[in-house]
């Protein structure tokens, strides 16, 4: 009798994490194909690339698409699948520098496990936050301090790590800036505060940082906000190392809060920071969409990152 297949299209980035979707495709490809998954694949070729792919593959029909890459590529393929009708269900190979959603979602960088995830099919269903007209699947955030993700070139991450965030960070340090803003939320009373950043949170791994939004889900239909007040460098120094241990939120300098939608304006000139990428500028009205995806995870949520 013959084996019935599934089809799934890979849009992986070919310069991830030190080139290792590069270095092992021929072996994810033997892996999927055991479990019963016909692979085509596509490599991204620049910006946007990856949307253009993950939308063409759900137009073609594809039983599942699988992003290989890190939060960029992640980011590209979600906006791909955002407003279509038919979204295929989502596999994750957490292979980029930095893989917040995929750690908040216990996706292993082991790529054997993280592909016998997706040959299992259990997929969960996630919720997806849209911002104006773009969509992010983990955090939305804007302020000076959010700008330095964007700021750090992809070649020098590559090279070394989330040890380039670290080094963009110590040099905005020490030019610390603060934003007026005007926060309108259901839910809460109207907020108008200057501000040093704020945090719109669908998942618990922010940077890396799982204690910063400790009560963010990705399946109660609700975004966890953190709001950090207008401060000096040692105020904000000695909160980020409470949030360290999850102790952040008494300071006087913090506003926190759920909310399913909220808009965000300000006379000022703030970019936004979608799941680590460039998401255009304020104003800017940010909506939950609960339920918005499938992704394949374990079923007994004893996967470990």
């Amino acid at each position: 009798m013959s084996k019935t297949y599934k089809r799934a299209r890979l849009i992986y980035n070919p310069t991830s994490g030190r080139e290792e979707m590069k270095k092992r495709l021929g072996d994810i490809l033997t892996m999927l194909e055991r479990g019963g998954i016909e692979t085509s694949t596509h490599a991204t070729a620049g910006e946007g690339d990856a949307s253009i792919a993950a939308a063409d593959a759900a137009d073609r029909g594809f039983d599942m698409i699988i992003a290989a890459g890190g939060d960029g590529t992640l980011y590209e393929v979600i906006n791909g699948l955002g407003e279509k009708e038919n979204r295929p269900p989502l596999g994750i190979l957490p292979v980029g520098t930095t893989n917040d959603f995929a750690r908040a979602l216990g996706i292993p960088r082991n790529l054997e496990y993280a592909c016998e995830l997706i040959t299992r099919q259990y997929a969960r269903p996630i919720d997806v936050g849209r911002a104006g007209k773009k969509y992010f699947i983990n955090i939305a955030g804007g302020g000076s301090m959010t700008e330095l993700t964007y700021e750090v070139p992809s070649k020098l991450k590559t090279l070394i790590g989330q040890l380039a965030y670290y080094m963009k960070g110590l040099e905005k340090m020490t030019r610390l800036r603060a934003t007026e803003v005007f926060i309108q939320a259901e839910g809460i009373p109207d907020i108008h505060e200057e501000i040093m950043l704020f945090l719109i949170c669908n998942s618990n791994s922010v940077g890396g940082f799982e204690k910063l939004a400790p009560d963010a889900r990705l399946d109660d239909g609700l975004f966890e906000v953190v709001v950090l007040k207008k401060c000096n460098l040692a105020e904000f120094i000695r909160i980020v190392t409470l949030a360290l241990r999850g102790e952040h939120f008494n300071d006087p300098h913090l506003i926190h809060f759920k909310t399913p939608r909220m808009q965000i304006t300000t006379p000022d000139y703030v970019q936004l920071n979608l799941d680590g990428e460039y998401g255009g500028t304020l104003p800017c009205t940010f909506t939950m969409l609960p339920s918005h995806l499938n992704i394949f995870v374990d079923q007994d949520g004893k996967a470990s990152y």
